[in-house]
């Protein structure tokens, strides 16, 4: 079936990207051959209403794919073949049985309140169990803890509550009424999910998801439903369009930059750093994240930064100076930066520390150091970080053989070439990095492809770009990434005090 946003015989045949993220949401319109011919973002912000809660409304994802879809599609002569959504994750969003949600929703690692809950259940579970099921240790990062932290901190909303949702599958539900989760974002739902089976574990979801209806499981790029007479009028999205599952944005970044095969890592340069690495084992480390990958066969380690642009961001804030003053600044600035080593951990930490009682530190100041040296080695400091999780996931056998980068942060070669100098790792850089919409788009692309004439990634978007790591710099990084490790074990006491303290405020 065609349909026409225009009636016109010139029209081009596109499909549509819709990504919700942290603090932005992008969409793409795009053709069959990866060309983009239309591209909208609206930003906005989360809420923090207490220390490690880190909230948004999910009535908001929904009100700018909206707005989104109105910018993109307005007066675009296109038939539009289908829609590929994706979002943040993973992330907690409980919904009555009328699809209104009964509280913000609860993001993914950054957000550390259910500490207590993941502490309690995998005492109730044990460790080798719940890894043995779901592949992960309960953290930060895990969802299940959440939807009981909401059972035990306001059983009221819970009470209320019928549905899960994250922002792909509720722009999913949205559009086409189908209550569906695709197996990537479920893995993420540990203990919940049993990643071995490729199912829910209905023994644990009865018992920490009670009253939840579990939503059917479909993977990435399978189509959810086609839209509705009733989503077409706000959205202009015409009824009868289909829709895919979608998947968290990290994934399907992944798939936007053709790194999702055997031997690949992806780095995704945002608000925060994410890392996923593929390969076909299902590897289990208690510092990482194991998940099902977004393709069916596909297995992933991942791992998280809390901050990299949030850090970049706040100094940008607090120096009132702009990126490309503080940029030239930093690039001013020698490697070490005058002898700073900078903690990125302003919101705690994910991997490998596991730590959200982590917090920043800038070791090493003098009344010599500038605000180029401080903005150098924040870079420098996410780069260490990186470079702690690919060293933690090779250890846990993660073949890496090849590094996609993908994300605003790849529009700039500095932070670029300090991650490779820190990482002694070639970073390909492909000609689009827009992201997980572009990525949503090619999933919707193959979704509705006739056998035999599905889109190729590699063609969509090759690789214009390659980052070689200066070796001359390996000793320089190698010395600094030591005292990186021992600042953190050094002041844990401490700032795990000043937490508690800033928790009691």
């Amino acid at each position: 079936m065609r349909h026409l946003i225009k009636e016109d015989d010139v029209s081009l045949h596109c499909t549509l990207g819709i990504d919700i993220g942290t603090s932005s949401s992008k969409g793409v319109l795009v053709t069959p051959d990866g060309r983009v011919l239309r591209s909208a973002s609206v930003t906005h912000s989360v809420s923090r209403p207490a220390p490690g809660h880190v909230e948004m409304d999910g009535a908001v994802w929904w009100s700018e794919l909206v707005d989104l879809c109105r910018e993109l599609l307005t007066g675009a002569d296109v038939e539009l073949l289908a829609v590929g959504v994706s979002g943040m994750g993973p992330c907690v969003l409980l919904a009555d049985e009328h699809d209104e949600p009964v509280r913000p929703a609860i993001l993914y690692g950054v957000d550390t309140r259910a500490t207590a809950q993941a502490e309690r259940m995998t005492v109730e579970l044990g460790e080798d169990a719940i890894t043995r099921v779901g592949g992960s240790m309960l953290t930060s990062q895990a969802g299940g803890p959440k939807i009981v932290w909401v059972h035990d901190e306001e059983p009221e909303a819970y009470a209320r509550a019928r549905r899960l949702f994250m922002p792909a599958s509720w722009l999913a539900r949205k559009l086409t009424g189908a209550y569906v989760l695709d197996h990537q974002s479920a893995s993420q739902m540990s203990p919940l999910y049993d990643i071995d089976s490729e199912g829910w574990h209905d023994a644990w979801w009865d018992r920490y998801a009670p009253g939840l209806e579990a939503p059917r499981l479909m993977w990435a790029g399978e189509i959810a439903g086609t839209v509705t007479p009733e989503a077409s009028a706000p959205t202009g999205i015409p009824a009868g369009v289909p829709v895919i599952a979608g998947t968290i944005d990290a994934w399907t970044e992944a798939v936007s930059v053709g790194a999702h095969g055997e031997g690949d890592l992806m780095l995704m340069y945002g608000t925060t750093m994410f890392l996923v690495a593929t390969g076909r084992t299902t590897l289990r480390t208690p510092s990482m994240w194991t998940t099902v990958g977004a393709f069916p066969g596909t297995r992933n380690l991942a791992g998280g930064l809390a901050t990299s642009g949030a850090l970049t961001a706040w100094l940008k804030d607090l120096t009132s100076a702009d990126f490309p003053q503080l940029l030239a600044e930093a690039a001013a600035s020698p490697p070490g930066a005058h002898g700073l080593v900078v903690l990125p951990y302003f919101a705690g930490e994910r991997t490998p520390i596991l730590d959200p009682d982590a917090r920043g530190v800038i070791a090493g100041l003098t009344l010599t150091h500038t605000r180029g040296d401080l903005f150098r080695a924040a870079l420098e400091a996410t780069a260490l970080a990186v470079r702690h999780n690919v060293e933690t996931m090779r250890a846990a056998g993660a073949d890496i053989r090849r590094i996609v980068a993908v994300g605003g942060g790849t529009q700039g070669w500095l932070w670029l070439q300090i991650v490779s100098d820190v990482t002694g790792l070639v970073q390909e850089v492909p000609a689009t990095t827009i992201g997980a919409s572009y990525g949503a788009a090619f999933l919707a692309a193959s979704a509705v492809a006739a056998p035999g004439d599905e889109p190729d990634i590699v063609r969509w978007n090759p690789v214009t770009t390659r980052i070689t790591p200066d070796r001359d710099l390996a000793a320089t990084y190698d010395t600094l990434f030591d005292r990186f490790l021992h600042l953190y074990e050094a002041t844990v006491p401490v700032v795990h005090e000043l937490a508690t303290h800033q928790r009691q405020e």
